[in-house]
């Protein structure tokens, strides 16, 4: 198994244990990858906001490279994924655009032909590499760790880009969790916005909507969060402590990335998925 993958920002700016943690899962896997390093941002949604047309320009580019290498794209950002599958619809259900898109990309010697296919790391895992065999290369189980899942908003919102026909992704982390030996708990805040998109313009309204979540989380009694976007970690985790005081409780819960908790699983060493890079420590979890 290869794929073209595509980092993001955050896994090589303020997240990177993302990166290690998933370098060192996939390596552990046998899942060889091709990091694309000459490709641009997603725009995170915002960029599209401005100029649609030069959002999915970009990422179409961006197809246009993993095509070119005869490989699918991983990706490990919940934003991405969303935004990528946006994108993709967006010029595949439109030959016009498609045709101006390509115009575009003419001069840099990139053509988009729409035969790329973009899964995020959790879907790879369930779809492509297969749960049962996962669990051949569980070494530590999860036993009695609750783990409270948290998909963000693109991995499940609009539904008509995330695939849901192709397996149940509305449990995925949960059908994960299971797999690793952990136990899933079943909370609300599941499936609710984390409040990053606003953190910036208006902040207390952000981090209460991640502390209800959190809060919500803890009174299920969970020893710890698992989320596949590194987006909505920065604003659980790294806010942690001033959401403390707008919920009125001290929370501590850690937070851990999708190849995170995987890697605990797979019994990598905690410093190479970079369990000392978090706000909240993550030593409870052990």
């Amino acid at each position: 198994m290869k794929y073209a993958f595509y980092t993001g920002c955050v896994a090589k700016g303020a997240g990177r244990e993302l990166y290690s943690s998933s370098v060192a899962v996939a390596k552990r896997l046998g899942i060889e990858l091709h990091e694309l390093t000459n490709v641009s941002c997603c725009g995170a949604g915002v960029i599209s906001e401005k100029d649609p047309l030069l959002s999915d320009t970009l990422n179409a580019r961006t197809f246009a490279i993993a095509e070119e290498l005869n490989l699918d794209i991983m990706n490990i950002c919940g934003t991405c994924q969303g935004v990528m599958m946006k994108a993709q619809k967006n010029i595949d259900n439109d030959a016009k655009r498609k045709e101006k898109i390509n115009e575009a990309l003419k001069d840099g010697g990139h053509q988009y032909k729409g035969s790329v296919k973009i899964k995020h790391l959790l879907h790879i895992l369930i779809e492509d590499f297969g749960l049962d065999k996962l669990k051949t290369f569980v070494k530590k189980p999860l036993k009695g760790l609750k783990v409270a899942p948290f998909y963000g908003c693109y991995l499940l919102r609009p539904s008509v880009y995330s695939n849901f026909s192709s397996s149940d992704r509305t449990t995925a982390l949960e059908d994960l969790i299971i797999a690793l030996g952990g136990e899933p708990v079943q909370y609300d805040g599941r499936s609710k916005c984390c409040g990053f998109p606003i953190v910036m313009m208006n902040k207390e309204s952000s981090l209460t909507m991640s502390g209800i979540s959190l809060k919500e989380a803890k009174e299920k009694n969970a020893d710890c969060l698992v989320t596949p976007c590194p987006l909505c970690h920065l604003n659980l985790d790294s806010y942690q402590p001033e959401i403390d005081k707008i919920v009125q409780t001290k929370l501590n819960l850690p937070i851990l990335h999708l190849p995170q908790l995987i890697g605990i699983a797979l019994g990598i060493d905690s410093k190479e998925l970079g369990l000392n890079k978090h706000i909240v420590s993550t030593g409870k979890i052990f």
